[in-house]
């Protein structure tokens, strides 16, 4: 008979565990024997799987204290805001508050505007002549950010929001975000101040950005909501123009 998987080296046997999905690892193998619950709750392992897959980068720490949760951030880690540029209309936007004319959508770059930076973002929300205002809120648990992670590992949320002027119109924007308890009890807020973009501007696009963290336990909702008006109240839409929105959670 062939050597037991016990009598293997740690380094060998954590290199054959590394080639197991990072779900198995955690909900089976850790319940196999004390070693392998000792190596799946280590940091070796992890940090092997993040450097097999491309993880390890300028944004891991040497202080990472828990790469587990590391790699498992790392892997999740997407914009949880749905239609960010609008390709969807105002599907999934919230608590919309369409002054003047109200929210429209246009293509890039619009009359007297700028390209995006990004050629992968297409579209823009704009805003009218009386403010607009719209809202999302995403249920962290439903992404799979679940409770203990929340409540003890505390990872960055970090939000950002891309808006800009046209050159022949003045405007205000504003952007608020908020971490809630599953009551909706407001445990950490961010508010900008209301950015006025005069009229003969350049019309860039400006990226504006907020990371929570030490938040403290609890926060299961992100409520994000943006909005702004023009300041010349001319009909139509000559008001602020926003785009690709995101939060994310990270390591």
């Amino acid at each position: 008979p062939g050597p037991r998987m016990e009598s293997l080296p740690e380094a060998v046997l954590i290199r054959i565990l590394a080639s197991i999905p990072a779900v198995d690892l955690v909900l089976a193998c850790r319940l196999v024997c004390c070693q392998w619950k000792n190596l799946v709750d280590g940091a070796a392992l992890w940090i092997l799987k993040c450097q097999q897959e491309g993880l390890t980068g300028a944004e891991s720490q040497e202080n990472t204290e828990n790469w587990q949760n590391f790699y498992f951030l790392s892997k999740k880690r997407k914009n949880l805001i749905k239609n960010p540029c609008g390709e969807e209309d105002l599907q999934h936007w919230g608590e919309v508050e369409n002054g003047g004319d109200g929210w429209k959508i246009e293509e890039l770059p619009g009359d007297f505007g700028k390209e995006f930076p990004s050629e992968e973002v297409h579209k823009y929300f704009v805003t009218s002549y009386e403010w607009c205002q719209k809202a999302q809120v995403i249920d962290l648990r439903a992404e799979g950010y679940w409770e203990e992670l929340m409540d003890t590992t505390q990872p960055k949320v970090v939000v950002r929001d891309w808006y800009a002027g046209r050159s022949d119109a003045g405007c205000l924007y504003e952007l608020r975000v908020k971490l809630l308890s599953e009551n909706e009890d407001v445990l950490a807020e961010y508010k900008s101040e209301t950015v006025a973009i005069p009229q003969d501007n350049d019309a860039n696009w400006t990226e504006i950005s907020h990371t929570f963290s030490n938040y403290g336990p609890g926060v299961c909702f992100v409520r994000f909501e943006h909005g702004g008006q023009d300041t010349l109240f001319w009909k139509g839409w000559y008001g602020v123009r926003v785009t690709n929105s995101s939060v994310t959670v990270e390591p």
